[in-house]
């Protein structure tokens, strides 16, 4: 519930910053995948460390898939993601490409994105020009290679668990999170 009052308070607002948008996502998918994870060994009785550890995992998994959600919005095939590519730019979304743009954006840009992301005030062209602009500030490059390094905190959380084919499959679940194109 915090995560979604954060992301209410922050939902068209280019003022946001990157660690506050993070907090938004970890109160939402993260939390989420966070207690996903633990529920199970909670209810086996496991020891606290084990626990905690799953929990971990669950949270910086859930930042990864958030962040790569935030990127396939703008650089997956329509056909491959298996839903309409530019839905969060259309619903006025702040996400993560959307943030580096506008952070490295000139005045011009940033007043591109303030029109149609702050105001919602949105032409059927300014979705290609929303594509080219997280194209010329590699958003999309820059929002995997931070889903990639949740993913291996992701990973890293799970050292503490004993090295058999369960955790093998959970150190690919975090490699799917980052390579998935749907």
């Amino acid at each position: 519930a915090e995560g979604e009052v954060l992301q209410l308070s922050t939902q068209n607002d280019l003022g946001t910053d990157i660690p506050r948008y993070f907090k938004v996502i970890e109160g939402k998918t993260a939390a989420l995948f966070a207690a996903a994870c633990e529920v199970g060994a909670v209810v086996a009785q496991r020891d606290a460390a084990t626990c905690a550890a799953l929990s971990a995992y669950g949270s910086a998994l859930g930042m990864a898939f958030q962040l790569v959600d935030d990127a396939l919005d703008y650089a997956a095939d329509q056909d491959e993601l298996g839903k309409t590519v530019g839905d969060d730019f259309r619903e006025g979304k702040l996400t993560y490409p959307v943030l580096i743009a506008y952070a490295d954006g000139d005045a011009q840009e940033r007043r591109f994105w303030q029109r149609t992301i702050e105001a919602g005030d949105q032409t059927e062209v300014d979705l290609k020009t929303a594509f080219d602009l997280i194209a010329r500030h590699d958003a999309i490059g820059r929002t995997i290679a931070r889903a990639q390094a949740f993913a291996l905190d992701a990973k890293a959380a799970l050292a503490p668990l004993p090295d058999d084919p369960f955790r093998g499959l959970m150190m690919e679940a975090a490699d799917y999170a980052v390579s998935r194109r749907r």
